[in-house]
């Protein structure tokens, strides 16, 4: 089964981490997905610019709308994507449990399907 894993970061909170503590921020994440993806676990991994450098897209009517940034002001942030591949959600769950980042905010671990038409 596939699982969504969302990195959320309280904004004021990740903000305080030093550039010291960033950058083992990140290569202990880097060590973590590469073991992941030794075990077979990691599909995909990525981190996400700042909330402020999104662009929100809206189509009403027909009618195309693009604005800066997030929809709403927000406590939390969404940091980055982990896609994995595990058993279960007790899997799922306990493999989140060993990214670092865990460690500076929270992960949310959702199962994923595909959609299909019924005649696939």
């Amino acid at each position: 089964m596939k699982f969504l894993c969302q990195v959320w970061f309280e904004s004021a909170e990740i903000a305080k981490i030093s550039e010291e503590e960033g950058r083992k921020l990140t290569q202990d994440s880097i060590d973590n997905d590469n073991r992941l993806r030794d075990s077979g676990h990691l599909i995909v991994a990525n981190a996400l610019r700042e909330p402020q450098t999104a662009k929100t897209v809206r189509v009403r009517r027909g009618e195309t709308a693009v604005t800066d940034g997030p929809f709403a002001e927000i406590k939390e942030h969404l940091g980055g994507f982990v896609l994995i591949e595990a058993r279960d959600m007790k899997e799922a769950t306990e493999i989140a449990a060993t990214f670092p980042v865990a460690r500076y905010g929270m992960i949310e671990v959702r199962a994923a399907f595909d959609i299909r038409f019924p005649d696939e």
